[in-house]
């Protein structure tokens, strides 16, 4: 799955300016971006189209913590998943990549690059 543009990113964050900027540089880098601010629109967009990888926070106001890491993990196994925080601690048990805030856009891009090679 090394084509760009087969298929979306989906980029949940509830921080406006993280999710648009991150959207801006991933669109700049070719790639499909959709964006969702909490977990209920992201699951619209899970619904709605073929999303390929998952990028999301983990604290959101809506749907997010431990109940949308279930969630993801239950119904969205299948697909490459990376979760942000700027709140979560080493030691906290997620079954997903994490990488913490503040983060490198380049090292976002650079994950969603080796996942697209596989």
């Amino acid at each position: 799955m090394s084509d760009k543009n087969n298929g979306y990113i989906l980029l949940v964050e509830d921080d406006d300016s993280i999710r648009l900027t991150l959207r801006d540089f991933l669109e700049k880098q070719g790639y499909n971006v959709l964006v969702a601010s909490d977990g209920v629109n992201a699951i619209k967009q899970l619904l709605d189209y073929n999303i390929v990888i998952i990028i999301t926070d983990y604290r959101m106001q809506i749907f997010g913590g431990d109940y949308w890491i279930k969630f993801l993990e239950r119904y969205c196994s299948d697909k490459p998943i990376i979760i942000t925080s700027g709140f979560l601690r080493p030691e906290f048990k997620i079954p997903f990549e994490v990488i913490y805030k503040p983060f490198d856009y380049f090292l976002i891009s650079k994950r969603i690059e080796e996942f697209l090679s596989q």
